[in-house]
């Protein structure tokens, strides 16, 4: 994927800037940790697993789990692995079928062809190794917020889940893409029915408002740890019970076909 020089400096200087304020944020690592919590719970044994983790510029992923291999498309210092995620499957830096789990945080909408990369993904996954990657889920509650107060688009009127023009691996995005692969598009997860066991995927709901009230990436919210908290178990709460109307995340976890 060629990326302008101009666009990807801004785009480099603005990760460093996020992952600045995300390590600032006790409220959004809390989020975050629990977030992960609750998605590894699937994975026993993950500390001892292979894991790779795509789009780590921002993430603090690898404060909770040392083991994991970070990447990103993006010259940082502190990632074990750079590379564009569309060429996974030719990256020469990771065995074929090497991986157990490779996971990824709100990437997946600013990748111009998702499913070129999960197809591109399963050459490196193990035999039965799992993917998963937590997106925007569009609820009642939170589609309006997403699409009015949210810097980043939301088009629901896609012929394909492709983005037609990438300026920046930040700059660019569109958030409704793996909503509908997910749950409006069947026929395009199909596509990917050669490669993954469409029957074992799974969908988890995760939080409400609880991302938002931290201020998220680019904010920090004046709110105490002892407020936040026990906020954050009655909004994920509601996220879970009623996902349609409060949710506002969702993880997908797909599971590679028996190929080794």
């Amino acid at each position: 994927m060629e990326i302008e020089s101009a666009l990807y400096e801004a785009d480099l200087a603005q990760t460093l800037a996020n992952r600045e304020r995300l390590s600032a944020n006790p409220n959004l690592m809390h989020w975050y940790g629990e977030l992960y919590k609750e998605m590894f719970r699937q994975e026993p044994d993950i500390a001892t697993k292979t894991v790779l983790e795509i789009g780590s510029g921002t993430s603090p992923l690898k404060r909770f789990l040392p083991n994991v291999i970070t990447s990103d498309v993006l010259k940082l210092d502190y990632l074990d692995i750079v590379f564009d995620c569309h060429e996974i499957g030719m990256l020469p830096d990771i065995a074929d079928h090497s991986v157990d789990v490779i996971t990824m945080t709100n990437v997946l909408h600013h990748l111009k062809d998702p499913l070129m990369f999960l197809r591109g993904a399963t050459r490196k996954l193990a035999k039965g190794g799992r993917l998963y990657a937590t997106e925007p889920y569009l609820s009642w509650l939170s589609y309006p917020m997403y699409k009015l107060l949210h810097h980043e688009p939301v088009d629901l009127n896609i012929r394909r889940p492709v983005l037609d023009t990438v300026q920046g691996p930040l700059s660019t995005s569109n958030q409704a893409m793996p909503h509908m692969i997910f749950f409006q598009r069947p026929d395009w997860l199909a596509e990917l029915a050669d490669c993954y066991s469409l029957d074992k995927t799974r969908i988890s709901y995760f939080s409400s408002l609880s991302y938002m009230a931290t201020g998220g990436i680019s904010k920090k919210f004046p709110v105490p740890g002892w407020a936040y908290k026990p906020y954050f178990e009655l909004d994920r709460a509601m996220g879970r019970t009623l996902p349609k109307v409060f949710a506002s995340f969702f993880t997908a976890r797909l599971t590679s076909r028996d190929q080794v």
